[in-house]
Protein backbone atom coordinates (compact mmCIF):
# COMPACT_ATOMS: atom_id res chain seq x y z
CA UNK A 1 0.00 0.00 0.00
CA UNK A 2 1.47 3.59 -0.63
CA UNK A 3 -0.28 6.34 0.79
CA UNK A 4 -0.68 9.45 -1.47
CA UNK A 5 -0.12 13.13 -0.92
CA UNK A 6 -4.01 14.22 -0.11
CA UNK A 7 -3.59 11.31 2.41
CA UNK A 8 -0.53 12.54 4.04
CA UNK A 9 -1.93 15.77 4.03
CA UNK A 10 -4.74 14.53 6.04
CA UNK A 11 -2.33 12.97 8.48
CA UNK A 12 0.20 16.02 9.35
CA UNK A 13 -2.89 18.00 10.23
CA UNK A 14 -4.75 15.42 11.90
CA UNK A 15 -1.23 15.45 14.14
CA UNK A 16 -1.48 19.12 14.86
CA UNK A 17 -5.18 17.98 16.55
CA UNK A 18 -3.44 15.18 18.59
CA UNK A 19 -0.23 12.67 18.19
CA UNK A 20 -2.56 9.79 19.16
CA UNK A 21 -5.05 8.19 15.78
CA UNK A 22 -6.53 4.84 15.41
CA UNK A 23 -6.77 4.42 12.08
CA UNK A 24 -9.92 2.67 11.02
CA UNK A 25 -10.01 -0.21 8.20
CA UNK A 26 -11.94 1.90 5.19
CA UNK A 27 -11.50 5.36 4.18
CA UNK A 28 -12.26 7.32 6.92
CA UNK A 29 -10.18 9.08 9.02
CA UNK A 30 -10.83 10.64 12.36
CA UNK A 31 -9.00 12.15 14.99
CA UNK A 32 -9.74 13.92 18.50
CA UNK A 33 -8.09 16.69 19.86
CA UNK A 34 -6.83 15.74 23.77
CA UNK A 35 -9.06 18.15 25.82
CA UNK A 36 -11.94 16.84 23.39
CA UNK A 37 -12.37 20.70 21.86
CA UNK A 38 -12.01 19.30 18.16
CA UNK A 39 -13.22 16.28 16.61
CA UNK A 40 -11.89 16.12 12.53
CA UNK A 41 -13.12 13.88 9.78
CA UNK A 42 -11.98 12.72 6.23
CA UNK A 43 -12.69 10.84 3.75
CA UNK A 44 -9.62 10.12 1.86
CA UNK A 45 -8.79 8.25 -1.41
CA UNK A 46 -6.85 4.95 -0.17
CA UNK A 47 -8.13 2.00 1.77
CA UNK A 48 -6.75 1.14 4.82
CA UNK A 49 -7.03 -2.96 5.49
CA UNK A 50 -7.29 -3.11 8.73
CA UNK A 51 -7.96 -1.07 12.03
CA UNK A 52 -4.87 0.17 13.95
CA UNK A 53 -3.03 2.02 16.92
CA UNK A 54 -0.60 4.85 16.58
CA UNK A 55 1.00 6.43 19.63
CA UNK A 56 2.21 9.14 17.65
CA UNK A 57 1.40 10.41 14.69
CA UNK A 58 3.99 12.69 14.23
CA UNK A 59 6.94 9.99 14.57
CA UNK A 60 4.94 7.87 12.25
CA UNK A 61 5.13 10.73 9.58
CA UNK A 62 8.40 11.51 9.97
CA UNK A 63 9.26 7.49 10.03
CA UNK A 64 7.33 7.23 6.43
CA UNK A 65 10.19 10.02 5.48
CA UNK A 66 13.20 7.66 6.07
CA UNK A 67 12.38 5.65 3.01
CA UNK A 68 11.80 6.26 -0.62
CA UNK A 69 8.91 6.08 -2.39
CA UNK A 70 7.78 3.80 1.10
CA UNK A 71 5.08 0.93 0.72
CA UNK A 72 3.03 0.44 3.89
CA UNK A 73 2.54 -3.80 4.28
CA UNK A 74 0.09 -4.61 7.63
CA UNK A 75 0.91 -7.43 10.06
CA UNK A 76 -0.84 -8.15 13.17
CA UNK A 77 1.33 -6.21 15.44
CA UNK A 78 3.16 -3.80 13.21
CA UNK A 79 3.59 -2.37 9.99
CA UNK A 80 6.72 -2.53 7.53
CA UNK A 81 7.50 0.02 5.48
CA UNK A 82 9.87 -0.39 2.87
CA UNK A 83 11.20 1.35 -0.59
CA UNK A 84 10.71 0.76 -3.55
CA UNK A 85 13.84 -1.36 -3.97
CA UNK A 86 13.15 -3.26 -0.95
CA UNK A 87 16.61 -2.81 0.16
CA UNK A 88 15.64 -0.69 2.91
CA UNK A 89 12.22 -1.29 5.95
CA UNK A 90 11.41 0.14 8.90
CA UNK A 91 9.16 -2.30 11.59
CA UNK A 92 6.86 -0.15 13.40
CA UNK A 93 4.69 -1.28 15.88
CA UNK A 94 1.04 -0.47 16.81
CA UNK A 95 0.22 1.08 20.06
CA UNK A 96 -2.97 -0.68 22.03
CA UNK A 97 -6.11 1.63 21.21
CA UNK A 98 -7.75 1.35 24.48
CA UNK A 99 -4.59 3.67 25.87
CA UNK A 100 -5.14 6.18 22.81
CA UNK A 101 -7.48 9.03 22.52
CA UNK A 102 -9.30 8.74 19.88
CA UNK A 103 -12.94 8.56 17.87
CA UNK A 104 -14.97 6.11 16.00
CA UNK A 105 -18.47 8.14 15.04
CA UNK A 106 -19.51 11.80 14.27
CA UNK A 107 -20.84 14.34 16.04
CA UNK A 108 -24.68 15.04 15.52
CA UNK A 109 -24.83 18.74 14.56
CA UNK A 110 -28.03 20.39 16.05
CA UNK A 111 -29.87 22.87 13.78
CA UNK A 112 -27.58 25.96 13.10
CA UNK A 113 -28.33 29.29 14.46
CA UNK A 114 -25.42 31.05 12.57
CA UNK A 115 -24.26 30.37 9.38
CA UNK A 116 -20.83 31.88 7.37
CA UNK A 117 -18.32 31.72 4.70
CA UNK A 118 -14.45 31.30 6.00
CA UNK A 119 -12.26 31.54 3.12
CA UNK A 120 -8.60 31.05 3.43
CA UNK A 121 -7.29 34.41 3.32
CA UNK A 122 -9.97 35.41 6.32
CA UNK A 123 -8.38 32.45 8.41
CA UNK A 124 -4.90 33.21 7.47
CA UNK A 125 -5.62 37.34 8.68
CA UNK A 126 -7.55 36.09 12.21
CA UNK A 127 -4.21 34.12 13.07
CA UNK A 128 -1.86 37.14 12.32
CA UNK A 129 -3.90 39.29 14.04
CA UNK A 130 -4.17 36.91 16.67
CA UNK A 131 -0.50 37.07 16.73
CA UNK A 132 -0.11 40.39 16.35
CA UNK A 133 -1.72 41.46 18.95
CA UNK A 134 -1.37 37.95 21.23
CA UNK A 135 -5.07 37.28 21.79
CA UNK A 136 -6.27 33.72 21.82
CA UNK A 137 -9.90 34.48 20.64
CA UNK A 138 -12.09 35.54 17.71
CA UNK A 139 -16.01 36.40 18.56
CA UNK A 140 -18.74 36.02 15.55
CA UNK A 141 -21.41 38.67 16.51
CA UNK A 142 -23.90 40.42 14.34
CA UNK A 143 -23.74 44.35 13.22
CA UNK A 144 -26.69 46.32 11.04
CA UNK A 145 -27.46 42.72 9.77
CA UNK A 146 -23.95 41.35 8.79
CA UNK A 147 -21.51 38.13 9.99
CA UNK A 148 -18.54 39.64 11.92
CA UNK A 149 -15.76 38.20 13.27
CA UNK A 150 -13.64 40.40 15.75
CA UNK A 151 -10.32 39.26 17.32
CA UNK A 152 -10.32 40.31 20.78
CA UNK A 153 -9.50 39.57 24.28
CA UNK A 154 -13.13 38.79 25.45
CA UNK A 155 -11.82 39.68 28.74
CA UNK A 156 -10.49 43.49 28.44
CA UNK A 157 -13.38 45.04 26.62
CA UNK A 158 -10.21 48.16 25.94
CA UNK A 159 -7.72 45.68 24.14
CA UNK A 160 -6.82 46.15 20.52
CA UNK A 161 -9.46 44.02 17.65
CA UNK A 162 -9.30 43.83 14.14
CA UNK A 163 -12.97 43.29 12.72
CA UNK A 164 -14.09 40.87 9.48
CA UNK A 165 -17.00 41.37 7.67
CA UNK A 166 -18.05 37.82 6.10
CA UNK A 167 -20.84 36.45 4.01
CA UNK A 168 -23.53 34.78 6.49
CA UNK A 169 -26.81 35.21 7.87
CA UNK A 170 -28.43 34.01 11.20
CA UNK A 171 -32.25 34.82 11.93
CA UNK A 172 -30.51 35.92 15.90
CA UNK A 173 -29.87 39.07 16.55
CA UNK A 174 -28.05 39.07 19.32
CA UNK A 175 -24.95 36.82 20.51
CA UNK A 176 -21.68 36.69 20.73
CA UNK A 177 -20.15 33.13 20.22
CA UNK A 178 -16.85 32.71 20.66
CA UNK A 179 -14.00 29.93 19.28
CA UNK A 180 -10.40 29.65 21.05
CA UNK A 181 -8.29 30.21 17.76
CA UNK A 182 -6.23 27.48 18.82
CA UNK A 183 -8.54 25.24 17.93
CA UNK A 184 -8.55 26.26 14.26
CA UNK A 185 -6.53 24.05 13.16
CA UNK A 186 -7.81 23.39 9.85
CA UNK A 187 -6.43 22.46 6.60
CA UNK A 188 -5.89 25.10 4.32
CA UNK A 189 -8.95 25.79 2.33
CA UNK A 190 -12.26 27.63 2.42
CA UNK A 191 -14.97 26.48 4.96
CA UNK A 192 -19.10 26.83 5.50
CA UNK A 193 -19.18 27.28 8.86
CA UNK A 194 -22.15 26.24 11.33
CA UNK A 195 -22.61 27.71 14.86
CA UNK A 196 -24.92 26.22 17.12
CA UNK A 197 -26.34 27.84 20.15
CA UNK A 198 -25.59 24.43 22.19
CA UNK A 199 -22.04 25.75 21.99
CA UNK A 200 -20.96 23.69 18.67
CA UNK A 201 -19.70 24.41 15.54
CA UNK A 202 -19.80 22.53 12.16
CA UNK A 203 -16.62 23.53 9.53
CA UNK A 204 -17.06 21.70 6.05
CA UNK A 205 -14.27 22.17 3.36
CA UNK A 206 -15.86 23.39 0.16
CA UNK A 207 -12.78 21.77 -1.80
CA UNK A 208 -12.21 18.42 -0.76
CA UNK A 209 -13.68 15.37 1.94
CA UNK A 210 -12.78 17.21 5.11
CA UNK A 211 -14.36 18.23 8.24
CA UNK A 212 -13.93 19.58 11.51
CA UNK A 213 -16.65 19.86 14.40
CA UNK A 214 -15.15 22.39 16.91
CA UNK A 215 -16.12 23.62 20.73
CA UNK A 216 -17.29 27.05 21.50
CA UNK A 217 -16.22 29.48 24.51
CA UNK A 218 -18.28 28.89 27.42
CA UNK A 219 -18.16 32.54 27.63
CA UNK A 220 -20.32 32.64 24.59
CA UNK A 221 -23.41 34.50 25.01
CA UNK A 222 -26.74 33.79 23.03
Amino acid sequence: MELTENTLQVLRNFASIHQNIVIQEGNVLRTVSEAKTVLARSEIDVEFPSSFGVYDLGELLSVLSLVESPRIAFDEKFLTIADGSGRSSVKYFYSDPNILTSSSKDISMPDPDVSFRLDRDTMNKIKRAASVFGHTEVSVTKEDGSIVLTVLNNEDPTSNTMKIVVDGSSDLDDFKLIFNINNLKMIDGDYDVYLSSKLISHFVNTESNVEYWVALQKTSKI
